[in-house]
């Protein structure tokens, strides 16, 4: 059976209410060099796996029973994120305009720390700013963007109005042509289109270790639901050229300006692919080889599906590591980015949903010690709640209960 029919056959399933026993208790925390492997089948898309990562899920829950412990979260009554290219129109325009809410809403961030923010997307954005340096490659990386998106979930849904949940940016499946996606198609139905061409020499990643050739945009976005946006902070690390940084504020200063864009077919075509995704999941990486994998070997040429992401869209601030989230399209990025580690995980939940690795600082530099599960997430303004990342290594508990179709 195709993939897709697999996914039709598991929604059936799933709000039928076929899996409903409990999630069981969280493991022991392991050695995260010594994982062994369970038996791999040869996929042929990602939607396979994350069917995979399903059943797998179903397994434990049917082996686990009913009476381990109380467990409010099942995949009978489970959120479930999708693709932004599912979603019907009204959809889309629900998400965008909940988005486009948080843009108007005041900044509840103190204005002696973040001078620069105006509205409670900026909140976002500065927290990002703030922490970048300590999760990027680190132990927490992807547990704090999980997090992260989460939030901002929560924030478009109890502030905004919203109902849905948060939608994914499929990248392989727009890999060959991002512009034709319904993620960058530019209509009123997309997070918009290409910036406006401007002459420019491309990009930069990894402090200049990676050119990226210049794209058919470079200037500010002029289609779509965030032509008129007004990105307020940063630069700090920006890379398309022609773009520079103010001197002084570290990016927290109000510094209003267009949203830019550099959409690359170059980057999504070579770094965004199904086969790049699919590889990411199935090679036997333990989590640290898998994460570090995933954000990329500047120095040896490699990208990887999470920069390749961040390069795909490019531009000001979408290509600046810190104030990335300034760009609309972060989330349904940061949305794939979850569901791969999601996919990961889950094709062996007792091994992989609760393990960790690398250090507390951007790629140990400077040295600094080992992360452990045990290290707690504060995102300040955006959630009164520190959270270790133990409580939040599986989307079936903590504060979370969703899945990927």
């Amino acid at each position: 059976m195709h993939s897709k029919s697999l996914f039709a056959a598991v929604a059936v399933a799933l709000f039928a209410g076929a899996w409903a026993s409990p999630v069981p208790d969280a493991p022991t925390e392991i050695d995260a060099t010594t994982i062994t492997e369970p038996p791999q089948q040869n996929p042929d898309d990602v939607d396979q796996l994350a069917f995979d990562a399903l059943q797998a899920l179903q397994d434990l829950e049917s082996s686990s029973g009913t009476n381990k412990r109380s467990q409010t979260c099942t995949l009978r009554n489970v959120a479930v994120r999708r693709d932004w290219s599912s979603l019907s129109k009204n959809e889309r325009r629900s998400y965008i305009d909940a988005v486009l809410c948080l843009m108007e809403l005041p900044s509840q961030i103190d204005p002696n720390v973040v001078p620069g923010a105006r509205s409670r997307y900026d909140d976002f954005v500065a927290v990002h700013i703030q922490q970048t340096l300590t999760i990027h490659g680190t132990a927490n990386f992807l547990t704090w963007h999980r997090h992260y998106t989460w939030l901002f979930e929560q924030a478009l849904r109890n502030e905004c109005g919203y109902t849905g949940y948060q939608p994914y940016w499929n990248w392989g499946a727009s890999a060959a042509n991002p512009l034709a996606s319904k993620v960058f198609d530019g209509s009123d139905y997309s997070l918009s289109g290409d910036g406006e061409y401007v002459p420019h020499n491309g990009s930069k990643i990894g402090g200049g270790q990676i050119a990226i050739p210049p794209g058919n945009g470079g200037g500010c976005v002029n289609s779509g639901p965030f032509k008129d946006m007004v990105v307020n902070l940063g630069p700090v690390s920006p890379t398309l050229d022609g773009v520079s940084k103010p001197t002084t504020g570290g990016g927290l200063l109000h510094n209003p300006r267009c949203l830019r864009r550099d959409i690359s077919q170059y980057i999504s075509s070579r770094w965004s692919t199904t086969s790049e995704i699919v590889r990411l999941i199935v090679t036997k990486f333990n989590i640290l080889d898998f994460q570090n994998h995933m954000q990329g070997d500047f120095a040896n040429g490699f990208v990887g599906v999470h920069s390749a992401g961040h390069f795909t869209m490019g531009g000001d601030p979408g290509g600046d590591l810190f104030v990335s989230p300034g760009d609309p399209a972060f989330w349904v990025h940061h949305g794939m980015i979850d569901r791969v580690w999601w996919i990961w995980q889950n094709l062996n939940p007792l091994q992989r949903t609760y393990s960790v690795a690398g250090t507390i600082t951007i790629n140990n530099n400077p040295p600094s010690r080992d992360g452990t599960l045990d290290d707690t997430i504060n995102m300040g303004v955006l959630d009164p709640v520190d959270r270790t990342l133990r409580s939040l290594g599986s989307t079936l508990s903590g504060p979370y209960c969703y899945i990927y179709l």
